[in-house]
């Protein structure tokens, strides 16, 4: 049985096989679509600040 995932653009259901040759995505529009928002940089990921370090003074022991 072959596994059936959602386009990550349009949302259809696709069928993940060699026979997709557009897999993940159901169309090569709908993956023009994800490569130009990539190139957008519409995609991200939020960069988290550590906490500082309250034995790190700057100066050496």
């Amino acid at each position: 049985m072959a596994t059936v995932v959602d386009c990550p653009t349009c949302g259809k259901k696709v069928e993940w096989s060699e026979k997709n040759k557009y897999r993940p995505f159901c169309s090569e529009r709908c993956k023009q679509i994800d490569l130009g928002a990539w190139a957008e940089e519409k995609y991200s990921i939020p960069a988290v600040t550590p906490p500082a370090d309250p034995d790190e003074d700057g100066s050496a022991h």
